[in-house]
């Protein structure tokens, strides 16, 4: 008969539970509450028991084989970092684990323009991890943080200037900025002529004015 004392003991150490003569589905859950990674010693966890464990911990799916797409849902919206344990997920997972968390992207191959633009929505340097990002979605990621544009090859000039708009000194970041760049930059802030190489002959001009 199980009694609390197995409940005490597998609490303590959910490995206890393979040493206890007998077993029941409520002792199994309590060890996995202690210990997540007993999952990977269990024949068949039930989905309550899949669930319980990575309701707290969704690093737990790395411990079950084969977990239904809800488990995998519950997963990543605890911790978005757990689809990288997940073989093949779904768009719909893609789009949870970067809504939790952004740079969940970069454990994702060849993600979508939708997962793209969730990602860099959230945190602008998830462009980093993003092989040839969308036009779309450098201009969401340097809208979001103008400093993203450091990690975006070749960016347009409609990408530069929303980089400049959103902050000033994302101009640092870009090589041979176009005069509407520049200028963008400078109307912003006087000292963006700091970190330009050569600056066009209109902010010459105004830094003239401002003398």
């Amino acid at each position: 008969m199980i009694g609390e004392k197995d409940f005490d003991a597998v609490r303590k150490n959910g490995f206890a539970l393979f040493d206890l003569p007998h077993s029941s589905e409520e002792l199994e859950i309590a060890a996995v509450i202690s210990d997540v990674s007993v999952l990977s010693y269990m024949n068949r966890p039930s989905e309550e028991m899949q669930l319980t464990a990575i309701e707290q911990n969704g690093y737990a799916i790395q411990y079950i084989k084969n977990p239904s797409e809800e488990v995998q849902l519950v997963a990543v919206k605890q911790d978005g970092y757990a689809i990288q344990f997940i073989k093949n997920p779904s768009e719909e997972v893609q789009l949870a684990a970067v809504k939790q968390n952004g740079l969940a992207i970069q454990h994702i191959q060849n993600p979508s323009e939708e997962v793209q633009l969730t990602a860099v929505n959230q945190t602008g340097y998830t462009i980093r991890f993003i092989k040839n990002p969308s036009e779309d979605a450098q201009l969401a990621a340097v809208s979001q943080n103008g400093f993203a544009i450091k990690y975006i090859d070749d960016p347009c000039e409609k990408v530069q200037l929303a980089a400049v708009s959103e902050i000033w000194r994302a101009i640092k970041y870009i090589d041979d900025p176009t005069e509407d760049v520049q200028f963008t930059a400078f109307r912003n802030n006087r000292r963006a002529v700091g970190f330009i190489k050569n600056p066009c002959i209109a902010i010459k001009l105004s830094m003239v004015e401002f003398e």
